[in-house]
Formats: structure tokens, C-alpha cells, sequence
């Protein structure tokens, strides 16, 4: 969804009159709620065969000039079957998934090798949008930033947001003894307390719990499973620093500003990592894939994930430090940034 705004705002500024409209889902709609000149149309993506009849029979008079297919499952596919769109506009064959060019009229360019958020500017691209400057303007309410003082206090802290997302053969996560000697460090030789964040499942708790059994009790303060997506953002807005694997906050950090440092081994960083941040992460994706995968990255199709258990094994406690000191002195304690967002 972060990765997404900014062609949202290209399309904006080209035409300024024109109507978006965004189907989203429940979860990413908590998340971008309030984003201006958007109308959004929420799915459940629960519902099934039943939700999608209702979402069409909602904008059963609407016809749009421009239908972007965006996003790539077969779901969205048979979605966009009952909408009303003078033009479909999908990916190439070479990037479209579950068959999506079968559903659109128009194809994007070839772009080999392309991160996500190039991606979806490619869209804009073919529309002849030639203004591709990054803007977010993520909208963060007051009560949000209510939230995050609630939990972090007034004094500096950076966020440390631990996992990924619960998926199969999904080994993207580093471990408790990695990130407890981070937060030893930036306590120590930086002042700052650590925020955990993350959602409520029991893999993310049992994770945050073991971080925390290795850190003095004074370093960390447990918001896991403890904040809306709101007030995520507002946590995050307000950092130093954030640090978390191939996973949402990285890019929510990205959009806000907030210097990112990535974890990566199983996934490639040119494609999926924080865009504006890709330099500062740690990088052990090549190196993954010649011990686990007995290849060349150059070898592996654009986006492929290396499924081994003890990939992020490969990243040391020392590379994210370093990278973390250099970050911390580069970046500006933050200041207003709550003024800063609401301008926004």
C-alpha cells in the first residue's frame, strides 16, 4: 500500500480534477484512511463470491475511462470482471501473476528487474504522467500520535518491528539474540530505548518475549499487538529509526520519512526493500542464495525468495549496528512532527 501512493499522488497532480477510486481492503483501508482526493470502496476480502457482488452491485453505475490493475491474484481478476472500464491496464506478461494479462486490455512497458514502487509508477508511465516525483502525505490523526506518546513517552526511541507477516515457508524473521544486542547498543552508546511493535499473533508475541528476557527491563517498551495502524504510523513517524525484515513497517517508514534499516536474506532488497532506504540495509540476499540455493542471484527469475530456514543466520549483529550508528548520525533528532503531518 506505501508503495502504491506515490503514483496515487503522480496521477493527482496530472490530473487534478480527476475521480480515483481505490478498492481496498479492510486492513490497508485502517491504514490509509483519510488520504486525500481518494475515494475509497472497502472489500472483505472474507466475504467471498457474496462481497464481490455487493462491491459491484455498489458501482453498478459507475463507469471509470481507466480500470489499473494493480494488484496481482486471480481474486482481483474475477473482482474487476464486474466493474465497468472503458480500458484495463495490467501488467506485462513477464510480471503478471495468476494470469492476470488475460484480464486487461493494455499491458505496461517492460521494466526487467523493477522495484515494487517502480512498478506501480509504471502505470502512471503509460497513462503519459512524466511528473514521477515521490510524495506520500500518509494522513495521521491526532489521536494517533495520542497513541504513540501513550507508549513511547516524550524521550528519543527507535522501533525495532521484530517479524514479518505469518505466511507458509516464510523465513524472513532474525532472531531474539540479534536484536536484543541492538537494543543493548543503542541504549548504551545512544540513549535510546526500543519500541517493539508488531500484530497480535502468538508467533509475534513469543518472539517479543524472548527479546525481551535478553534486554535490561529499562531498555524496551512492549507496544506488540498494542497499537492500531494509526498509531503505528505515529510511533514510527516519530522515531529515530526503525529496523524490521522484509516486511510493512520498512515501507511505512520509507513513506513517513523515517529512516529505514532492513533486514534482508531471503528476499532481494533491490526489489522489495525501502526504497529510499535500500543503501542502508543489510544485504546478505546473494549470499543466501549461492550457500542455500547454489546459484548466482542472476540466475534466480526477479523476486525470487530463497526458502531456507537459516538464511537471516547470515546477517550479523555487528552489520546492523554499524549501519545503525551510521543512520543515527546522519539523521536529525526529529522535531514537530506531528505539526509536519497534520500540513501534510
Amino acid at each position: 500500500m506505501c508503495n502504491l501512493v506515490p503514483t496515487v499522488r503522480a496521477l493527482q497532480r496530472h490530473w487534478p480534477e480527476a475521480r480515483l477510486t481505490w478498492i481496498i481492503g479492510k486492513g490497508e483501508h485502517s491504514l490509509l484512511a483519510g488520504l486525500s482526493g481518494v475515494e475509497f470502496v472497502v472489500y472483505d476480502k472474507s466475504t467471498g463470491l457474496a462481497g464481490m457482488r455487493a462491491l459491484w452491485q455498489e458501482l453498478a453505475d459507475t463507469r471509470f475511462d481507466v480500470l489499473l490493475h494493480m494488484q496481482q491474484s486471480l481474486r482481483a481478476s474475477l473482482l474487476s470482471l464486474g466493474l465497468k472500464a472503458d480500458v484495463r491496464v495490467g501488467y506485462d506478461k513477464a510480471r503478471a501473476k495468476d494470469a492476470q494479462h488475460w484480464f486487461t486490455h493494455r499491458h505496461l512497458a517492460p521494466h526487467p528487474r523493477a522495484h515494487v514502487l517502480e512498478s506501480f509508477l509504471d502505470f502512471a508511465r503509460l497513462l503519459g504522467v512524466e511528473d514521477l516525483s515521490l510524495d506520500w502525505q500518509l494522513p495521521i490523526p491526532a489521536v494517533a500520535f495520542d497513541e504513540a506518546r501513550a507508549l513511547s513517552g516524550e524521550a528519543p526511541y527507535l522501533v525495532i518491528n521484530p517479524c514479518s507477516s505469518m505466511r507458509l515457508r516464510n523465513f524472513r524473521n532474525w532472531s531474539a539474540e540479534g536484536y536484543a544486542s541492538v537494543i543493548e547498543h543503542a541504549w548504551v552508546h545512544h540513549g535510546l530505548k526500543t519500541v517493539l511493535t508488531g500484530g497480535s499473533s502468538t508467533q509475534e508475541r513469543e518472539l517479543g518475549e524472548r527479546i525481551q528476557a535478553l534486554c535490561r527491563p529499562d531498555t524496551v517498551i512492549d507496544a506488540i499487538g498494542g497499537t492500531s495502524l494509526k498509531g503505528l504510523l505515529a510511533l514510527i513517524q516519530r522515531a529515530r529509526l526503525l529496523v524490521a525484515p522484509d516486511t510493512g513497517p520498512v515501507h511505512m517508514a520509507n513513506a513517513l520519512g523515517t529512516p529505514a534499516l532492513g533486514l534482508y536474506a531471503t528476499s532481494n532488497v533491490d526489489r522489495a526493500g525501502p526504497y529510499l532506504w535500500r543503501a542502508f540495509a543489510v544485504d546478505r540476499y546473494p549470499e543466501a542464495v549461492r550457500t542455500y540455493m547454489h546459484k548466482a542471484p542472476e540466475e534466480l527469475s526477479w523476486g525470487q525468495r530463497v526458502r531456507h530456514p537459516d538464511a537471516m543466520s547470515l546477517i550479523r549483529a555487528e552489520d546492523v549496528i554499524e549501519r545503525l550508528d551510521a543512520l543515527l548520525v546522519q539523521s536529525p533528532v526529529p522535531q514537530d512532527t506531528e505539526s509536519r503531518a497534520d500540513e501534510a
